[in-house]
């Protein structure tokens, strides 16, 4: 469908509007309401100071790393350089990459950092993070509270309108349409604003030496292709802090004759997913400025990041579903998986062959084994000049995969010998090999990777 659009239109993009478009705060407001947007001016000095440091301080320790992404069977590596800072223990997958967290200075945690200038950096970063909390807690209330006015303000047209409907009729509609938005409780509210995590990015354009041209409405070279962000709690809310480089060398362009985005300024792009319709926006972005995206609007909406001159950072917060992805998570499963291996001082066997514990067993291996131990040291020891605090979680899992390769080797013992009841062990063997073939296969892409 996209490959046919861009075809149709060929040199006619799409229309796309910047500020200096007349009609941009209209469409901004019909369209993309739930985007927030703060100048730099809004935040504290002293916050600015801090994070801005802090991004100096990981890039002067070659805290950045591009990341060997995989699409469509094809491995890519990111044109954007990135860290992950957040919970101890989360983790943060993107196109079968998980990133783990260098975690930022959390009460009940022992993190030993590789300078006292990382720990400083992490901590600054926990503080913005803060901050944006408690924005985004702001932003979603006087969207809710805008909402509500908006639904009583069309229910009293409506009841104007409806000269013919009875006063009971009238009523009921009203109770109705005024019930329609209920106010969200303060639970739901810290539950899509409690960021767990950000993901850092730097890039600086001039040492890039090819970048994708956005496709759709010409807007120029793209730093990140259009996107929904993945691996987020429903309808939480995304923060975005920004900081470009700007120097003398690289101004806006006030007198700009072309129509369009300045490309000398970093822009976020937005349009209304599948959607040839509406015009896209693209919102300059400078040194300290942020922005939110509030609610379902990752999901109906897509984003891309668009080059500027000058190098930049962001530190983009956000409320990653970490159901499968923490590493209290998966050492749970592990133990769940143990309790199917029965011990002594002289042997070892399995308590049960039924198909379905063998199933549940095979599956965690795999996903110890390449959700995780391989995930981690495929990205070799980039983590240690932050941070040696995965090294003993990877160890103990290690312990737990040595233990399941056993309890596999155990399986193929037992399905071997004839005693097994026939249709038992037909079943057992046929979920069983279903799940050897998926690592075997797994072995061999991760190998060639």
């Amino acid at each position: 469908q996209k490959k046919k659009l861009l075809e149709e239109l060929g040199e006619n993009s799409l229309p796309y509007l910047t500020p200096a478009d007349a009609d941009f705060h209209q469409l901004w407001k019909a369209k993309y309401s739930k985007l927030i947007f703060r100048k730099s001016d809004t935040v504290p000095e002293e916050l600015h100071q801090l994070v801005q440091e802090s991004f100096l301080t990981l890039r002067e320790h070659s805290c950045f790393f591009q990341d060997l992404v995989r699409i469509k069977g094809k491995d890519f590596l990111t044109p954007v350089s990135r860290i992950l800072i957040g919970n101890p223990g989360c983790t943060y997958k993107y196109l079968n990459t998980r990133l783990f967290t260098v975690p930022w200075p959390t009460e009940g945690y022992d993190v030993k950092y590789c300078s006292p200038q990382i720990h400083d950096a992490c901590k600054a970063l926990m503080r913005l993070n803060d901050y944006l909390h408690i924005e985004a807690v702001k932003a979603l209330q006087g969207q809710n509270l805008f909402e509500t006015k908006e639904i009583k303000a069309t229910a009293v047209i409506d009841r104007e309108r409806s000269l013919a409907t009875s006063l009971t009729e009238q009523g009921s509609v009203s109770k109705d349409q005024s019930s329609v938005c209920v106010p969200e409780d303060d639970r739901s509210l810290q539950n899509r604003t409690s960021y767990n995590l950000t993901l850092l990015n730097y890039m600086d354009p001039l040492q890039m030496l090819y970048l994708k041209q956005e496709p759709y409405f010409g807007m120029g070279n793209m730093a990140v292709s259009w996107h929904h962000d993945e691996n987020l709690v429903e309808r939480s809310t995304v923060a975005v802090y920004n900081y470009s480089c700007e120097d003398s060398a690289v101004q806006e362009s006030h007198e700009q004759e072309l129509k369009g985005r300045d490309p000398a300024v970093w822009h976020v792009g937005l349009k209304v997913a599948w959607d040839i319709e509406t015009p896209g926006l693209a919102l300059p972005l400078h040194q300290g400025d942020i922005y939110l995206m509030l609610d379902d609007l990752n999901m109906t909406h897509q984003h891309c990041v668009l080059a500027g001159l000058s190098p930049r950072f962001s530190s983009t917060h956000r409320v990653a579903d970490c159901s499968r992805g923490t590493l209290e998570y998966i050492l749970g499963q592990c133990e769940l998986a143990l309790q199917n291996l029965q011990t002594d001082s002289d042997s070892v066997a399995l308590k049960s062959l039924e198909a379905a514990v063998v199933k549940q067993v095979e599956e965690i291996h795999n996903e110890v084994e390449f959700e995780w131990l391989r995930q981690f040291w495929f990205q070799g020891k980039r983590y240690l000049k932050c941070t040696d605090w995965w090294l003993k979680p990877m160890a103990k899992l290690e312990e737990f995969w040595r233990k399941l390769e056993i309890m596999t080797s155990l399986v193929l013992s037992e399905v071997r010998k004839e005693q097994q009841i026939e249709e038992q062990r037909n079943e057992t063997i046929s979920c069983f090999l279903l799940l050897l073939k998926e690592r075997q296969k797994l072995r061999k892409e991760w190998t060639a990777r």
